[in-house]
């Protein structure tokens, strides 16, 4: 505590001094303090079972495809669930935005658990199809209702903490996922995989529950700030959702395909090139200036992080000659050292053009750096290192641009921002798992096929690197 004492000349009587006293910033609650702790615990709770079942599905996919006799709609039961939650995306921001986010988190939760439970019971796969369409209706509207949340309950000096625990939320899977899941399906049965999930979403919710009650969710007020789009803006918005939807889903097929798939790619392509700018802020697709910046950062990091994922193991394995168990062992390093770098950015304010310029450029220099395990000279440890170090990049950025997203938002627009934001995120990285994906599976396995992949990867990282210092706005 500091006084300071000046003398200034009084009115009536003389002079008099007057004393300034400056008191050290109180420092925000912990996240998992008491007011705070059912609420924190509920949140994570939820993402960790949105991010195992994501992981879990895409392990025990291909034995539920055989059990169904479904091989053929093996790519809908991804690319379904995608399309869904990008439409649902853009209704929740606005359902948010206009009426607080409580009806659509807990219509998510429903929609999410529901979606689940037609999945598990599925006769065929037919039905499985229509329960992952309804599990990612209700998974978009509740990850766009909970960032509403954090910025309507938590102080913003605490969103870095809440961020950073809603991304570990995130990795915690990728690191025991594939071991439960190969579990489950070999020992109990691949329908537990779906109903076991949602079984467990009761008592997350029952703790998210527990910490919103007595808590009042602002709803904008008319004439308040924070315009709220009009019901054909609304409208105009969600066609443009599906389009982009239908955009996604023909590169994601067309890259399964390989060669012969060139054609839905090329289509993939042009449909978003044309949709996608109607749902993300203007200028995004050129880096302008602020929250513009922000979403094109949140998609070329997650694109990059996403298609490296693909790939790494899948190197591991063909050219180093792991096992499974190896290759995932070796993916949790990287994820380990995400969690740990999303925890330091979380402990103080850091300068967050510098965080996000670092980390993109950590997250590029880490995965060329692992690319080089294609060469049997270069040794595994020197790999994992690499890879630790592009985990460590992208766990400096992903809660940082979350973090921006609500700093840059007006009152009434966390909504909508949240949902460009989470919309920019899955196409891109749908475009760069799909090109990468298509060049891989139409020509033979070779050292050349692995960095030409790899270096496609590296790029959208790059350009982070390059365009992060446009987050502020120009004075």
């Amino acid at each position: 505590m500091r006084a300071d004492v000046a003398d200034e000349e009084g009115p009536y009587l003389g002079r008099v001094s007057s004393v300034v006293i400056d008191s050290p910033p109180v420092a925000p609650p912990g996240v998992l303090s008491r007011p705070y702790r059912a609420l924190s615990v509920g949140m994570v709770a939820l993402i960790l079972l949105l991010a195992f079942e994501y992981l879990a599905v895409a392990t025990a996919m291909p034995v539920v495809a055989l059990a169904l006799d479904g091989r053929p709609l093996y790519g809908l039961a991804f690319s379904g669930s995608m399309a869904a939650s990008v439409i649902a995306t853009v209704a929740g921001g606005r359902w948010s935005d206009v009426r607080g986010p409580v009806a659509p988190l807990w219509t998510g939760v429903a929609g999410f658990v529901a979606g689940l439970l037609i999945a598990g019971l599925a006769p065929t796969m037919h039905v499985l199809l229509i329960g992952r369409f309804v599990q990612g209706i209700g998974g978009g509207l509740f990850s766009v209702a909970l960032y509403v949340v954090v910025a309507q309950v938590y102080p913003s000096a605490m969103h870095p903490r809440v961020f950073s625990l809603l991304a570990a939320a995130w990795v915690l899977p990728s690191i025991v996922g594939p071991a439960i899941t190969g579990a489950v399906v070999e020992h109990i049965g691949w329908r537990w995989i779906f109903l076991g999930i949602a079984i467990l979403v009761a008592p997350a919710a029952v703790m998210l529950w527990r910490g919103l009650a007595g808590r009042a969710t602002a709803v904008p007020q008319e004439g308040g700030p924070g315009p709220v789009p009009s019901g054909a803006g609304f409208r105009a918005r969600l066609g443009w959702g599906a389009v982009v939807a239908v955009g996604a889903a023909l590169l994601q097929y067309g890259g399964g395909l390989g060669r012969s798939g060139i054609i839905l790619i090329v289509l993939g392509l042009v449909v978003l090139a044309f949709a996608l700018p109607r749902l993300l802020p203007p200028g995004t697709m050129r880096a302008a200036r602020g929250f513009p910046t922000v979403v094109l950062l949140r998609g070329v990091a997650a694109g990059a992080s996403f298609a490296a994922d693909v790939f790494v193991p899948l190197m591991l394995i063909g050219e180093r000659q792991l096992s499974p168990t190896q290759a995932g062992l070796f993916l949790t390093g990287s994820a380990l050292s995400w969690s740990f770098a999303s925890w330091i950015q979380g402990r103080k304010q850091y300068d967050r053009g510098l965080l996000l310029r670092g980390g993109t450029a950590l997250l590029g220099l880490g995965i060329a750096g692992t690319a080089l395990l294609v060469f049997d000279v270069v040794p595994l440890m020197a790999g994992l290192v690499a890879w630790m170090l592009a985990g460590f990049g992208i766990g400096l950025v992903y809660p940082t641009l979350s973090v921006l997203t609500l700093e840059l938002s007006e009152p009434g627009e966390e909504g909508k921002n949240s949902s460009s934001l989470q919309i920019g995120e899955s196409v891109f990285s749908v475009v760069i798992v799909a090109v990468t994906g298509a060049i891989f599976a139409g020509f033979e396995t070779a050292w050349w096929v692995y960095l030409a992949c790899f270096g496609l990867i590296v790029a959208p990282a790059a350009l982070g690197a390059l365009t992060a210092g446009r987050i502020h706005r120009s004075r």
